[in-house]
């Protein structure tokens, strides 16, 4: 304490306040500076003593046990600068350089992590919840990966809150078997908690799921009913058609028009018997002329009752009334309708038909539908048709987004085989959609005939840009294995007459990329083996 005499009654706080701010000379009452000072730390001592201490907090419960095996320590690292480099800024002027793209390695290292059941470093945790809530396509990988610790560590940062509702609504669901903890959540939960939920238990027990949407079914909003129908999706069975017929009178026309798409799923329904008699009412076999041929009758109205079923009356802009309820009553007919209707052929030999009066688009178009509604490999396999034949010729469909839909009804091995034989044909020029519905990575004959195929690319002058989206994807999708086969390719080339100007060094420099990728994927997959 100065030895300067502080006034006899010191003046209040905030006087002393405003005389510090304004000046002694300004605030005379206030004493000198040295009897400021002093009432000031004399007033600081009184409210000290008198502060009464807050109520201690309550300590969260501790985080929960994770048993997952720890990373090994190369593989900890590896996802520390992962985690570090995925808000890299994209390189100047577009050109992607030489060096693999981490971000883009982050999504397969998670992928690789959770094949094998590993546990996220805990100091790691913050990191990893930050790079999900930047990127929502690493949420379901991340959120897998960073287990119920980082869930736990979620509910303490409101910016991780969408850890909380997880992929698909909730990262927290009760067991599907603990009915009054369903009940409950289904009764107060979120309606993101609520599809999760429902989407849980229909897939642990499919009755039990749909007995909890009937029971509110009645008032659920229009807009709810119609994802509540999607979940049915897994486990569709006989048992589910009642409920599906009901909806079938529903006040929306969307939730009608769902109800009826999972029914003709059901060939044994008997919305798909109805479908059956009025799509085999339009189609037949003609066997007057020299080879029989598929004659076609479209409907001429869209009564009540097809109405009822699903068929929309009304169709989108450009397309013909009696086309568009052609298409849907075939689309929702079982496909074994078609071998006994016309001359109990085969599908190959059925699709093979020629059609009468250019019907057979819109009739091929209606039965790859079907297929992929059904899940027939059969005609799925019928309507690809051969890879060897030039889009747009032969038997089968042309388009290349109903060929990527029925590609992924068939097995693996046989999936890629046949992408593999149509890029060997047709280059790489319309293959992208198909490549995408190939199982990661690709099987040997398909990643040597991608590759095969950008080097004649390269080799015949072409623009190497148009190409980019096919190396984005072998970065991703080639086994790690074949980057010593395309070491060749790292050299820049020779600049031939008329190509474009630069391609060879751009060309050079995605391959060069491409190698690096490759092997950092083969370092990544050791690491995480340990």
């Amino acid at each position: 304490m100065s030895a300067t005499t502080a006034p006899a009654t010191p003046a209040p706080w905030d006087d002393l306040v405003t005389a510090a701010l304004l000046g002694t000379h300004r605030r005379p009452a206030t004493g000198t500076p040295e009897q400021l000072l002093d009432a000031a730390a004399t007033h600081t001592l009184r409210r000290r003593a008198g502060l009464v201490p807050a109520p201690a907090p309550i300590h969260p419960p501790p985080a929960p046990p994770d048993d997952r095996p720890a990373l090994p320590e190369a593989a900890r690292r590896r996802l520390a600068l992962l985690l570090a480099d995925r808000s890299a800024p994209a390189h100047a002027g577009g050109r992607r350089g030489s060096a693999p793209d981490l971000g883009e390695l982050l999504p397969q290292w998670l992928a690789l992590a959770n094949e094998r059941g590993l546990r996220a470093s805990a100091e790691l945790l913050p990191t990893l919840l930050d790079a999900a809530r930047a990127r929502t396509d690493l949420r379901p990988q991340a959120l897998t990966f960073a287990g119920p610790r980082g869930l736990w560590l979620a509910r303490h940062n409101p910016e991780w809150r969408f850890a909380l509702r997880g992929a698909s609504g909730s990262a927290a669901l009760p067991d599907p078997g603990d009915a009054e903890a369903v009940q409950l959540l289904w009764d107060e939960g979120l309606f993101a908690e609520r599809v999760a939920l429902l989407g849980a238990v229909r897939a642990y027990d499919p009755e039990a799921g749909r007995a909890l949407l009937a029971a509110t079914w009645a008032t659920e909003r229009a807009e709810d009913r119609l994802m509540f129908l999607d979940s049915l999706c897994g486990g569709l069975s006989a048992a589910d058609e009642p409920f599906l017929e009901r909806a079938l009178a529903d006040r929306s026309r969307n939730v009608r028009a769902t109800a009826a798409e999972l029914l003709s799923a059901l060939p044994g329904s008997a919305l798909a018997g109805r479908m059956a008699q009025r799509a085999a009412s339009c189609v037949s076999l003609d066997r007057t002329g020299d080879r029989a041929m598929i004659s076609v009758e479209a409907p001429h109205e869209c009564d009540a009752a097809m109405q009822r079923d699903g068929v929309a009356p009304r169709p989108p802009g450009g397309r013909g009334e009696r086309s568009w309820w052609l298409g849907q009553l075939v689309e929702s007919a079982p496909l074994a309708t078609w071998p006994g209707r016309l001359g109990g052929r085969a599908p190959g030999d059925i699709v093979a038909l020629p059609v009468a009066d250019e019907w057979g688009d819109e009739l091929h178009a209606a039965w790859c539908r079907a297929a992929v509604r059904q899940h027939d490999a059969e005609w799925s396999r019928a309507l690809l048709g051969p890879p060897s034949a030039p889009p747009g010729e032969g038997v089968g469909t042309a388009s290349l987004a109903e060929r990527a839909k029925l590609l992924s009804l068939l097995g693996e091995d046989e999936r890629a085989d046949w992408v593999a034989r149509f890029i060997s044909a047709h280059g790489l020029s319309e293959a992208f959609q198909l490549l995408g519905v190939c199982v990661v990575p690709w099987a040997g004959p398909l990643g040597r005939a991608v590759v095969d195929a950008l080097e004649i690319a390269r080799d015949a002058g072409s623009y190497p840009w148009s190409f980019s989206g096919v190396m984005g994807l072998a970065e991703r999708c080639l086994d790690p294995s074949e980057s010593a086969r395309l070491d060749a390719l790292t050299a820049t080339p020779p600049e031939e007459e008329g190509a474009s100007p630069g391609a060879g060094g751009y060309w050079a420099e995605a391959f060069q990329r491409l190698v690096a990728t490759l092997r950092l994927r083969g370092v990544m997959r050791e690491e995480l083996a340990g």
